[in-house]
Formats: C-alpha cells, sequence, structure tokens
C-alpha cells in the first residue's frame, strides 16, 4: 500500500485575532455588568433616600404643631369692699336731771367745748326750796339729837346710885339712837338734794362738739324726761362699723389695716385699722360685725356718714390666661403645658374670675410654662408636639 501523507492544515495561533476578540467580548460584558449593577445601586440608593425622606417627612407630620402662650400676671386684687357706718368715737346726749326752767344757755349747734364746761342753767325753785326745807328740818333733829345725848349720859350716871331706873335710861338710849338716826337720814337726804341742785348747770360730760341744742330760755325740763337738751359728740378719731360674710370673716383680725373710702371724696382713700370685732357670726345675717378706728383729726369726715371700708386682698396678682387654653374634662379644667423635651403634661388648674377674653388661674401653672392655646380634644399626656415658629408680631416685642 502506498503510504498515504496528509497534508498540514493551517495552524491556529492563540494569540491571534481569534483570541483578542474573545477577550475584548469578555471585557465588554464586564463593562456591562458593572454598569447595570451601577444603575441597580444606584436606583436602590434614590429609593432608599426616597424612603427614608418618606419616612421623615412622614414622622414629621405625625407631630402636631401647636402655638404656646406663657401665663401672664392679672389684675390686681381690689381686696373685700364693703359698706360701712361712720360714727363718732364719743357720743352722748344730755339730758335734765333737775326740773326747772331753762334760764339761759351758754352753747350752740357746732360750738366746740371742753369737758366740764356751761352749757346750760336751769331755775329750780321748787328744789331750792325743798332744799331749804330740809336743811331747817336737820337743823331740828340735830338739836334734839345733841339734847338725847346729854339725857342719857346723864341718866347712865344716875343709874349707878340707883336714883334712876334701868327702864328708863334704857329708853333715853333708845330715844339717843333714833334722834341718831334721823339726823343721818336726812343728812343724806340733804346730800342728794345738793346734788341735784348742781344739775341745774349743764355742763359738758366730755371735750368734744354740740351736734344738737333741742332747748331754749324759758323751757320747762323735768328731770327723767327722754327730752333731749344737747347733743354732744367726740369726732377727733371715728368708728367705722362693717359687717364682713361669714366667707371672708374668719380672714379679719385686731389690729389689721384697712382702707376708708368715701363717695364724697372719691380721690381720699384714709386709713383705718381693726379695733375689735363682734367674735360671733351672727345668725340673721350671717356675718361679722367688725369695728374700725378712724383718726379725722383734720375733720375732713363727718360723723354718721355713709362710707366703704376696703380690706387688703393679701395675695399678689394671679396669673392669667386666655380662655382658649382650656379643657374642660371630666377631671375638671386643665391645661397643656409643652416640657423642655416637647411632651405635653396636662395640669389641673384652679379658676379664679373672668375677665372675658382672659382668666385668673389661682393654681396650677408658673410664669414660665408654655400652655398649648386652643388644644385638640384628643390632647393625651405626654404626647410629643412642636412648638410653632412665633409671628411677626411676638418677634417683635
Amino acid at each position: 500500500m502506498s503510504e498515504m501523507k496528509s497534508e498540514p492544515g493551517p495552524a491556529v495561533d492563540p494569540g491571534g485575532e481569534g483570541g483578542s476578540s474573545s477577550r475584548g467580548l469578555l471585557r465588554a460584558g464586564l463593562w456591562v455588568a458593572v454598569l447595570l449593577l451601577a444603575a441597580l445601586g444606584a436606583g436602590l440608593v434614590a429609593r432608599w433616600r426616597h424612603r427614608t425622606a418618606v419616612a421623615e417627612e412622614t414622622g414629621t407630620l405625625a407631630v402636631p404643631t401647636v402655638a404656646v402662650v406663657a401665663p401672664s400676671p392679672g389684675k390686681p386684687p381690689v381686696g373685700l369692699l364693703l359698706p360701712a357706718e361712720v360714727k363718732a368715737w364719743v357720743e352722748a346726749p344730755i339730758l335734765a336731771r333737775a326740773s326747772g326752767y331753762v334760764k339761759r344757755w351758754s352753747t350752740d349747734l357746732g360750738a366746740r367745748v371742753e369737758k366740764g364746761q356751761l352749757l346750760a342753767e336751769i331755775e329750780t325753785p321748787e328744789l331750792d326750796q325743798e332744799l331749804l326745807r330740809t336743811r331747817h328740818e336737820l337743823a331740828q333733829v340735830e338739836a334734839s339729837l345733841a339734847l338725847a345725848g346729854t339725857t342719857a349720859a346723864r341718866y347712865t350716871e344716875l343709874v349707878k346710885t340707883a336714883s334712876v331706873s334701868e327702864q328708863e335710861t334704857a329708853e333715853r338710849q333708845t330715844d339717843l339712837a333714833v334722834k341718831t338716826a334721823q339726823v343721818k337720814a336726812l343728812r343724806a337726804n340733804t346730800r342728794r338734794l345738793e346734788e341735784l341742785q348742781s344739775f341745774a348747770r349743764v355742763t359738758a360730760p366730755f371735750g368734744g362738739t354740740v351736734t344738737a341744742r333741742d332747748v331754749d330760755v324759758g323751757e320747762l325740763v323735768v328731770a327723767g324726761s327722754p327730752k333731749v337738751l344737747f347733743r354732744l359728740a367726740q369726732t377727733e378719731r371715728l368708728r367705722a362699723y362693717v359687717r364682713v360674710p361669714q366667707t371672708r370673716a374668719i380672714a379679719i383680725a385686731p389690729g389689721q389695716p384697712a382702707e376708708l373710702l368715701i363717695p364724697e371724696l372719691p380721690r381720699r382713700v384714709f386709713q383705718a385699722r381693726v379695733a375689735r370685732t363682734a367674735g360671733v357670726v351672727s345668725a340673721d345675717s350671717r356675718t361679722l360685725l367688725v369695728e374700725l378706728e378712724v383718726d379725722n383729726s383734720l375733720g375732713e369726715i363727718l360723723a354718721g356718714s355713709f362710707a366703704q371700708v376696703r380690706f387688703s386682698g393679701g395675695k399678689g396678682a394671679a396669673l392669667t390666661l386666655p380662655g382658649n387654653t382650656l379643657l374642660f374634662r371630666a377631671e375638671g379644667p386643665q391645661v397643656g403645658v409643652v416640657k423642655r423635651d416637647g411632651k405635653v403634661e396636662l395640669r389641673s388648674v384652679k379658676l379664679g374670675r373672668d375677665f372675658g377674653p382672659f382668666v385668673e388661674i389661682l393654681e396650677g401653672v408658673k410664669a414660665e410654662d408654655q400652655v398649648i392655646v386652643n388644644p385638640s380634644d384628643s390632647l393625651a399626656e405626654g404626647a410629643m408636639v412642636r412648638l410653632a415658629a412665633p409671628s411677626a408680631k411676638e418677634r417683635g416685642r
């Protein structure tokens, strides 16, 4: 057989054109993969950022924004204002103690008098005659007493020698005792009549002002009659009487200062002081009668005037809040206070006076608290809130 020889084919070069194209394809695929991965990563990052932004926005929207206001001092308390009656420190009607006719009067209405000064004189003819008769009777009985004394002494000596009986001696001693008693009685009656005669001079029992004269010359006055001759009053100091309601009576104590207001003197305030109280609440009016002392050395206040007494309010001005900060619930009136960490604290408050747009808060808040305005009915304890930015008006304050 003839040996067959195959012809050699073309040789393949690994580093030729075929290898170069394979490597190019591989590199292109890698770049495509990288680009796909980069695009996928960019999309994932964008989506993550979007989700994060949405979550933050959702969280932000979930926290409500509230406006707050700080409690402000309210109107200072005006205190307790009550009607009062002003009276003279000492006032007395002057009546007749001796019967007779008015001889003269020496002081008239509005006159200033001193203690013991003569106001009027009364003619007392009947009293004078009675006193004169009593003095004569006294002189007669005193003479009889002297004779009875001498006789009794003589009988006492004679009975020792049995010149007279003991019975006669005892009678003389008894007569002496009777005469002694008669003298004492007449002397007492004489002193009584002399004292009554001294009342013919009507004098001032104390220094003051004559506020009434209701007598004239020649008028008949009778001792014991309710007829008032003069009326005398001391007005350098005055007494003011006021009835304090039971709800405020416990706060009134002697020595407490007060103010007296006179309607006719609107710009004047007179200082007064509680002198004493009745100590018991009247069962009829449920009020405590209080007496105050007022200085009237200048005579500006007329005794008998109507006045008003103002007792101090005690504490300073309370805090006030707008009416739209209150929540009315079963627990009573409350307000929402924003704490430093942004959480809400619900506080029960005690309300005072209502001033319309504002309400006095007696207890529950402080001046530095931040109270929510227009709180929602669903506001709960511990809820997170965000403070609203202050308005231009508030920034300008």
